[in-house]
């Protein structure tokens, strides 16, 4: 699986690209940069099979709407955060307004099923709740890959002060995910991506 990245919007999320050798693709967190991430997808000549969110913060699915509209696929996301994703709350001024809401049809709730497999994409849905209620992790065990959202950083954790947040279960989230093998490359939200190893290892917010 080729893994791209594409850094988006004010607060510099990180958008990821997953695609395979047949051309189909999985997006992750269309933070902003629409046609930046439009751009992409047409000159790699990709078809998006999904587009999953590990979270429903503005700034990471700001360019959903826009993206979706232009390649219609499925939307994968925890209810506890679609509920709430496109409300007014969903906003942080003046960098992001409330987010536009795509075509609910194609609606996939995360917590519906542990495994998931879309196209030839598969996975695993960890619910860590935290930084949002709905907040999740996709494993990608073949791949050794973790999309952590805002859970987890390399050398730190996702905020709680945030509507929604909650340290308790953010403590326990992190949890959850030392059990993953700690060769399993952390793809973070935001900044660089590390490994859970290296985390445990080295993250006081991991011990």
């Amino acid at each position: 699986m080729k893994i791209d990245c594409l850094v988006t919007g004010a607060y510099q999320e990180n958008c990821y690209i997953l695609s395979n050798e047949q051309q189909e693709a999985v997006v992750v967190d269309p933070g902003e940069n629409a046609n930046e991430i439009i751009d992409f997808i047409t000159h790699h000549g990709l078809s998006i099979t999904a587009y999953l969110c590990t979270h429903a913060h503005a700034d990471h699915i700001s360019a959903l709407h826009e993206v979706h509209t232009q390649f219609p696929a499925h939307i994968a996301m925890h209810t506890l955060d679609w509920n709430w994703a496109f409300d007014e709350i969903n906003q942080s001024p003046p960098y992001y307004a409330t987010p536009m809401q795509p075509d609910t049809e194609t609606y996939l709730a995360l917590e519906t099923q542990p495994q998931w497999s879309i196209g030839s994409f598969e996975f695993e849905v960890i619910h860590t709740p935290g930084h949002t209620p709905g907040s999740c992790t996709l494993y990608f065990s073949a791949d050794h890959i973790a999309l952590v959202g805002d859970t987890l950083f390399k050398g730190s954790c996702g905020r709680t002060d945030l509507p929604g947040g909650n340290a308790v279960h953010l403590k326990e989230s992190l949890k959850k995910l030392r059990n993953l093998p700690p060769e399993t490359t952390a793809l973070t939200g935001h900044g660089e991506s590390t490994t859970i190893g290296h985390e445990i290892n080295t993250n006081f917010y991991m011990r």
